[in-house]
């Protein structure tokens, strides 16, 4: 048995969602023309009660797309020191923007307004970049999928806010979070001047992210987007599949977190287990005691069909996806039951 669990972007297209795909009417989307991404765009923006949506290819054009826009070169931008906008956009913030970064410390991945607070840079000071933007992930990749206190989401918001500062969300996994709290799309999208939600993750499309504002902000990203190679043509094949994926595959998030839970419980019970990040949606990261064995346990995986990822000292992901039924997860639990290290 082959079980996949590198990350949720491995998923393939439903029947379904093909036979949406297929039947998908298209045009051109560069001259603005193609009705299946102006559906799933205008969808998008009242899913998430924003005034506009733009589709992109991927979650790093969105980021970067908001970042190019809300930052001039030689600001700043106030993210969690392993946020992926930093850590894994191939210093895009640098080299697309100019921008510099002030990286915060903080509990799995989150940052919290004491924090922001201290690290403003003073406007009056020629020394300092300004701040111009801050930014957080929810949930967060490497916190192992750790979702935010919507209070303290809310205090951030409120803060910046005051200071005419923007918010922006990488929300690759942001429908996780919102279906583990059981929250409003729009209620949560309403404390970001802007946010990248990612369609290709757990919502189990084939390709693209959507980065939504107001039609200010969506009509200088299309500028950008143009910028930074993004155009797209006949787009609304795929489009259509991030359509049905909104529609239809975020009811089911919480099988995944379910999932992720039971390899969590299985992996408590090993006695060469140093640890587990408690799990809060679809991200196992567990630490081994002896950490020098990581490969030796990602290899023992591999030769039983699981397939992970190294994450650090020690540390392997796991992440539960739509394409992982019972039997898979069932499977994955007994080897792990039967690995020694």
């Amino acid at each position: 048995m082959k079980v996949d669990m590198r990350s949720d972007t491995v998923t393939k297209p439903s029947k379904k969602m093909i036979d949406v795909m297929f039947n998908a009417k298209v045009g051109d989307d560069v001259f603005e023309e193609d009705p299946s991404v102006n559906d799933l765009q205008e969808y998008a923006a009242a899913y998430f009660g924003k005034e506009a949506a733009l589709y992109c290819s991927s979650g790093t054009q969105t980021n970067q797309i908001a970042i190019n826009i809300h930052v001039s070169p030689g600001g700043e931008v106030i993210c969690h020191e392993e946020s992926h906008i930093y850590k894994y956009e191939g210093a895009g913030i640098a080299k697309n923007s100019g921008a510099s970064v002030r990286l915060l410390r903080g509990d799995r991945g989150r940052i919290n307004v004491s924090d922001v607070k201290k690290w403003i840079n003073p406007a009056d000071d020629v020394h300092y970049p300004l701040t111009q933007l801050v930014s957080i992930e929810d949930t967060t990749n490497r916190g192992g999928g750790a979702i935010y206190d919507f209070e303290e989401i809310k205090k951030i918001r409120s803060f910046t806010n005051d200071l005419g500062i923007p918010l922006h969300l990488d929300g690759a996994r942001a429908m996780n979070a919102i279906a583990a709290k059981n929250m409003d799309p729009k209620i949560y999208a309403a404390q970001f001047d802007s946010l990248s939600i990612c369609l290709s993750k757990g919502l189990g499309a084939p390709v693209g992210s959507l980065l939504l504002g107001n039609k200010d902000f969506i009509y200088k990203a299309r500028r950008v987007r143009k910028v930074f190679g993004g155009g797209m043509r006949q787009a609304g094949f795929i489009a259509a599949a991030g359509k049905y994926a909104l529609q239809n595959n975020v009811s089911r998030l919480n099988n995944d977190r379910d999932k992720a839970l039971q390899i969590e419980r299985t992996l408590q019970s090993c006695d060469w287990l140093d640890h587990v990040i408690p799990v809060e949606t679809n991200i196992v990261i567990f630490i081994l005691k002896e950490k020098n064995k990581r490969d030796h346990m990602i290899n023992y995986l591999e030769n039983n069909g699981i397939l992970s990822i190294p994450f650090g000292d020690g540390m392997i992901r796991l992440v539960t996806h739509l394409d992982l039924s019972d039997d898979h997860i069932n499977y994955t639990c007994d080897v792990i039951k039967k690995a020694t290290i």
